[in-house]
């Protein structure tokens, strides 16, 4: 059964990546894989600005701390200038402290630095890869669509396509039956004429031997109707007249050529 199981997951596999690869317009799959680049490219560069934004605002926060740690020194020395050396001290405390904080935000900044310059490069990068894909793409689509063209036009000439494949056998099959129709009308008249059919125009009742009698009979009709015409010709117009006159004609040039 496992044994099976394989086989028939292997002929669907098969039979899927057939349907797929009849189905599949590599122009259709270059500029999908286009699109997702540039939604690629579009990524790294929201993230190349989401990177400068936060590099920027800690650059902000660096210099509110440089001017508060800047205005706690001068805090102290009017301290002690007024005699005051504990105000003195607290001040330079919290000086301290925001020198800490400004320690810990200019490893973040040049941390965020190092990181924009790589974002940067990446999507320069990424940028003249698709631009490169770009232009072997439409390469590409531009021969595929060239190449698809010829084929269907030696497909045309030759008749092997599917479109002429189909026009040509309708016109097979339609001299097929033309010459069906004609070897049937054929044969049928051969039998009409034979007597082994009867002409079903004619009335009913009819056998051969009145068509015989009738054929003599119309025979007859033209003999008297010929003899009667005959009949009507003035005796000049007369065959034996005509035949007369013609030998009288030619004596003379005889006797001259004697």
């Amino acid at each position: 059964m496992t044994s099976i199981a394989h086989r028939m997951a292997a002929l669907f596999r098969i039979k899927a990546n057939k349907a797929l690869d009849k189905a599949e317009d590599p122009r259709e799959v270059l500029d999908y894989s286009y699109t997702q680049q540039q939604e690629l490219l579009q990524k790294v560069r929201r993230g190349v600005a989401d990177v400068a934004t936060s590099r920027k605002r800690i650059d902000l926060q660096i210099n509110q701390l440089r001017q508060s740690g800047g205005k706690l020194e001068g805090q102290a020395q009017q301290a002690l200038a007024a005699g005051r050396e504990d105000l003195a001290r607290e001040a330079l405390s919290r000086r301290t402290a925001v020198a800490s904080q400004l320690t810990d935000l200019q490893t973040q900044q040049t941390t965020l630095q190092a990181e924009e310059e790589k974002l940067t490069l990446a999507s320069q990068r990424l940028q003249a890869k698709v631009d490169t894909f770009r232009i072997s793409k439409e390469t590409i689509k531009a021969r595929y669509t060239a190449a698809e063209a010829q084929t269907r036009i030696t497909e045309a000439v030759t008749g092997i396509g599917e479109e002429m494949g189909d026009v040509g056998l309708a016109m097979q099959r339609a001299e097929d039956k033309t010459e069906q129709l004609q070897a049937r009308a054929g044969a049928l008249d051969e039998l009409l004429a034979s007597g082994a059919l009867e002409d079903a125009t004619l009335p009913a009742g009819r056998d051969d031997i009145q068509a015989e009698l009738e054929r003599v009979t119309a025979g007859q009709d033209v003999d008297r109707e010929l003899a009667r015409m005959k009949a009507q010709l003035p005796p000049s117009a007369t065959p034996s007249a005509l035949e007369g006159k013609s030998a009288e004609q030619g004596a003379p040039d005889q006797e001259g050529t004697s």
